[in-house]
């Protein structure tokens, strides 16, 4: 046997081994009672403060060696573990601790005229794969919500934050044990060879769902190499449609909160549409105070043809507009980057969103009411917003505790997977010696 074939097997070892543990954690685990599960994620909340020290260390390793990469800064961003998100990630796992508990949840009940009792019930999935990238806040995120609704996970993490990522699985995974959870509820596998990611996809035996988290490559590698069921999580190119009825200073501090709060996340904006209106009838006035503050937080501008004559012009803009191109519109840029287009009715505006968005968040800012219901029902996305900035796309936001992820697909779930999307039906009928 070569180094190579040596390094494959090893590679094949390790994700069968915490496949087959992950295996056998599940079916003890969905059995556990709500009362071990919360007191695990508050023992994990502990441990993360407890060990804060070491998570930053390791994360500051992978920091060094992503900088001496030349990582992008908007990566950089996503890989980073600061004092606030750390305690932003302990906070979700008390919040989550204090959800209801889906699992036993009776969804409907009957009995058939034949006298047998039928009732849908909420169980757990299983076991869940997790292949993600750069954002090692998923690793507890992901394990939380597992975890709370009775699934084993096997998490699967980028190289890029390998170190952050081994660190966090440790700290919660013993932390989890120690209060009564299973050995193997929570693995990671620590191997960063892509043949890992590989054969994980394919353990239709062992696992029962893998949800991908990261860019448009790793998302498309994902559904296109896996024969386990996947629910695809999606990129988000997000508009604002800011509408001839919108309110001029609401507009503007939602469209800066959308690109500017946090750029390289999913339900950043990353498409400005706006009436024609809105240039002609305050002169330019929105233009030029929205474009000037973008400039400010260092928004590059790319611009329709309708609007670089005025734009270009303007001296807070020097070197930050460029005129759009068509594959600009379909770009989720996850940077300080904004394609801006002028549209000529509500109908032009939804039609662009329908060839160009990603289904992901959209949203329209108008005090008229007819135009926003007409958004609502018309625009396909799995969060539609009236006056409200895309970034609330998010299951800390929706009152979630965290997410899995936001799914932009139709089947099974949609939208930020809380513990309800993490968890399937059983049918259970009783009865009394019926036979058909």
């Amino acid at each position: 046997m070569n180094a190579t074939e040596k390094d494959s097997g090893e590679v094949i070892l390790e994700v069968e081994e915490k496949a087959e543990a992950a295996k056998a954690a599940a079916r003890t685990l969905a059995t556990v009672g709500t009362a071990v599960k919360n007191a695990a994620l508050h023992a994990m909340a502990d441990a993360l403060h407890q060990h804060r020290a070491e998570i930053r260390d390791a994360n500051a390793h992978d920091l060094s060696l992503a900088h001496d990469k030349g990582v992008a800064p908007h990566m950089l961003d996503r890989l980073a573990l600061s004092e606030a998100r750390i305690e932003a990630m302990r906070e979700g796992l008390t919040q989550i601790a204090a959800l209801a508990d889906p699992v036993g949840n009776v969804l409907s009940g009957w009995r058939r005229p034949n006298g047998l009792q039928i009732s849908k019930v909420r169980v757990p999935l299983g076991v869940i794969g997790i292949i993600y990238e750069s954002r090692p806040n998923v690793t507890v995120d992901a394990a939380s919500l597992c975890l709370k609704a009775g699934n084993a996970v096997i998490l699967r993490g980028g190289s890029e934050a390998i170190h952050s990522n081994t660190a966090l699985a440790r700290i919660i995974a013993a932390a989890a044990v120690e209060a009564g959870v299973p050995e193997g509820a929570i693995s990671l596998i620590e191997n960063t060879d892509r043949a890992a990611a590989r054969h994980l996809m394919t353990l239709n035996n062992m696992i029962d769902c893998l949800i991908p988290r990261g860019g448009a490559s790793l998302i498309e590698t994902v559904v296109r190499t896996a024969t386990v069921p996947v629910i695809e999580t999606g990129t988000g190119n997000c508009h604002i449609y800011v509408d001839a009825g919108a309110d001029f200073k609401k507009a503007k501090e939602i469209v800066v909160n959308a690109k500017c709060s946090r750029p390289s996340v999913c339900n950043a904006a990353e498409t400005l549409l706006i009436h024609d209106s809105m240039v002609e009838e305050w002169g330019g006035e929105f233009i030029a105070e929205l474009f000037a503050d973008l400039a400010e937080r260092g928004v590059e501008l790319r611009v329709c043809e309708r609007l670089y004559p005025l734009v270009s012009l303007f001296p807070a803009l020097s070197g930050r507009v460029k005129p759009v191109t068509d594959d600009d519109y379909y770009q989720e840029f996850n940077d300080l980057i904004l394609a801006v287009r002028v549209v000529d009715s509500l109908e032009t505006a939804i039609a662009h969103i329908a060839r160009y968005g990603t289904r992901h968040s959209e949203a329209i800012i108008t005090e008229d009411y007819g135009a926003a219901q007409r958004f609502v029902d018309e625009v396909d996305a799995a969060a539609v917003y009236v006056n409200a900035s895309t970034r609330f796309t998010d299951g800390y936001e929706f009152g979630f505790g965290a997410e899995i992820g936001i799914s932009n697909q139709k089947l099974h779930a949609r939208g930020p997977m809380g513990l309800e999307e993490l968890t399937t039906i059983k049918y259970i009928v009783r009865g009394n010696g019926q036979i058909r």
